[in-house]
């Protein structure tokens, strides 16, 4: 229970990977707000030490009103996992600028927006521990997935440069980069690969998990294990990092 008094946010907390981070914060003590879109999903996952609270990463009043809610009712925010985001494959010369701006304003904006309303508290209090979870698209780039790549990209340079900014202080700022993991949008991509694709479901589903390099699909806890390091014990050294989860060297 080594996080007994602080208070942690999770983006995109009610399912999936942000899910599976924020169960594990709360298992060690600290209490959870998790945002989405909708407040019925938070509501049927929300406990003791977790709170729901609906929340559009892309609405800057939005984020700014909800996040001082929760400061006023649980503290600051000393534990921020900038999680929301969407996950979609599009040619480019089939992208629209709506769908460019969409996946930019959930990704990279989104995460910008949150850190942003959640610094002060973690300056103030003099400790904080931030964690954007990025993608090895943002590593390397994701063939048919050009918008998508850019926002991940973008959002470990940003999470690099904070890490620059806050050098010597009690605050760090790391990445995790995960492969393709088992939660809905691995789920809802298994359509839309195999239509684009022109193959079938199964087959849609192989063209993912090979793309791991164990070839399996990765548990959501794994990345919580790995989030529950970067803000444990003995943490404070790590900074900056770029923590790839996908079965091997990529």
């Amino acid at each position: 229970m080594h996080l007994s008094g602080k208070h942690a946010l999770v983006t995109g907390g009610g399912t999936g990977i942000g899910l599976a981070i924020a169960q594990a914060l709360a298992a060690q003590g600290a209490h959870v707000t998790i945002t989405g879109r909708r407040q019925e999903v938070l509501d049927e996952v929300a406990g003791e030490r977790m709170t729901g609270m609906a929340m559009d990463v892309r609405d800057e009043a939005d984020v700014d009103a909800k996040i001082a809610q929760a400061v006023e009712a649980r503290g600051p925010v000393q534990i921020c996992v900038a999680n929301a985001g969407v996950a979609e494959g599009r040619a480019l010369h089939k992208t629209s600028l709506e769908f460019w701006r969409n996946m930019m304003a959930t990704n990279l904006d989104g995460a910008f927006l949150t850190i942003r309303a959640c610094l002060p508290g973690m300056r103030a209090e003099g400790w904080g521990r931030v964690i954007t979870v990025a993608s090895i698209a943002g590593i390397r780039g994701l063939k048919g997935a050009p918008a998508y790549s850019a926002s991940k990209h973008g959002l470990i340079g940003l999470t690099r440069a904070l890490s620059e900014d806050y050098l010597g202080t009690e605050m760090t700022f790391n990445a995790i980069c995960p492969g393709y993991v088992a939660t809905p949008i691995v789920d809802r991509n298994i359509e839309s690969i195999a239509q684009r694709a022109g193959v079938s479901a199964d087959e849609a589903l192989r063209l993912m998990v090979d793309e791991n390099r164990h070839k399996r699909l990765i548990a959501p806890e794994e990345i919580a294990t790995a989030a529950m390091w970067l803000v444990g014990p003995g943490s404070q050294s790590i900074n900056g990092q770029v923590i790839e989860i996908a079965g091997g060297q990529m």
